[in-house]
């Protein structure tokens, strides 16, 4: 059963396919093809996504070596140049930075609507400015990263203790997961000033789980990206998976946000001191109606930080 079903999906997306390059055909056929850098031919339908393989980052460098350093790639619908220099990525993005700034949008990453208020998939505007601006004047500044330089150094002392503490008691540690918790607290301090999750326990390995389910996910080959006619059924379900992902991270963050305001009301804080960590600093420009950044956009810009 489960075989035929695979079957009859197959043969739905090469149906979908065949249609949506019959019409694209009689869409362009007037138009002029712009000129491309060289690659192999590509096969009708699936272009060249054969020529990737189980190991795609050894299949372009071998590529790279018959076509040069800029060549062009037929990924399903999508046509993709492919440059495999740095030197050459280095000249390219110089002379064109503008055209070039704005991004295919993964489908994984239109989950909950991200894609529309992210950072890192947003498209140059006013908007997108000042959340840059955010990032380099209230993260990322020396100062900002200097001044957290006693916590980096307490969540390592912290980690170097607990794997002793263990090491004296004969128990095993789990190192991958300890070192997990120690970066996911140094973040979340930051952010929040509290620890999301204790060493040794439970909820970290949930937490992690999570995470990593984010990561695999949002970096799985889809179907829907090479075939965008796929991306209203979600073939593969990549998409229905990190909404569900992505909508318990931010029930998270929307706790955490409640908390901080509650205590805010609670204690008539002012808006800005010297300790406010990365949290007061957002809710600081969501009461600036200029800045164009609302609950939902400090939400998803958590989203990304963590």
């Amino acid at each position: 059963m489960e075989n035929s079903n695979s079957s009859f999906l197959l043969l739905f997306c090469f149906i979908c396919t065949f249609i949506y390059f019959l019409a694209s055909g009689r869409r362009g056929s007037k138009s002029v093809s712009p000129k491309l850098p060289p690659g192999p031919i590509p096969l009708p339908l699936v272009g060249n996504l054969l020529k990737l393989g189980n190991k795609p980052h050894e299949a372009l460098t071998e590529l790279a070596k018959a076509y040069g350093p800029i060549m062009t790639l037929k990924l399903g619908c999508l046509t993709t140049v492919i440059i495999s220099s740095s030197s050459m990525a280095k000249e390219v993005l110089r002379k064109n930075d503008q055209a070039l700034s704005a991004r295919i949008i993964p489908d994984s990453v239109r989950a909950c609507n991200h894609h529309q208020v992210s950072m890192v998939w947003s498209p140059p505007s006013p908007q997108w400015r000042n959340m840059r601006k955010i990032c380099n004047t209230e993260i990322f500044s020396s100062q900002k990263l200097d001044a957290m330089q006693g916590l980096r150094c307490q969540k390592v002392e912290k980690l170097v203790a607990y794997v002793r503490d263990n090491s004296r008691a004969g128990r095993a540690v789990n190192i991958g997961q300890a070192a997990f918790v120690t970066s996911l607290n140094l973040l979340s301090n930051t952010f929040f000033s509290v620890d999301l999750v204790h060493l040794g326990s439970d909820s970290a390995q949930d937490f992690k789980e999570l995470i990593w389910a984010v990561m695999e996910d949002g970096g799985r080959p889809n179907l829907a990206d090479n075939f965008p006619i796929l991306r209203w059924i979600d073939p593969q379900g990549v998409r229905r998976r990190l909404s569900s992902h992505f909508q318990r991270l931010l029930e998270i963050f929307d706790e955490m946000i409640d908390q901080r305001l509650q205590l805010r009301a609670l204690l008539a804080s002012p808006t800005h001191n010297d300790n406010s960590d990365v949290l007061d600093v957002l809710l600081n420009h969501t009461k600036d109606n200029a800045s164009q950044f609302g609950r939902n956009e400090l939400r998803h810009f958590i989203l990304v930080g963590n």
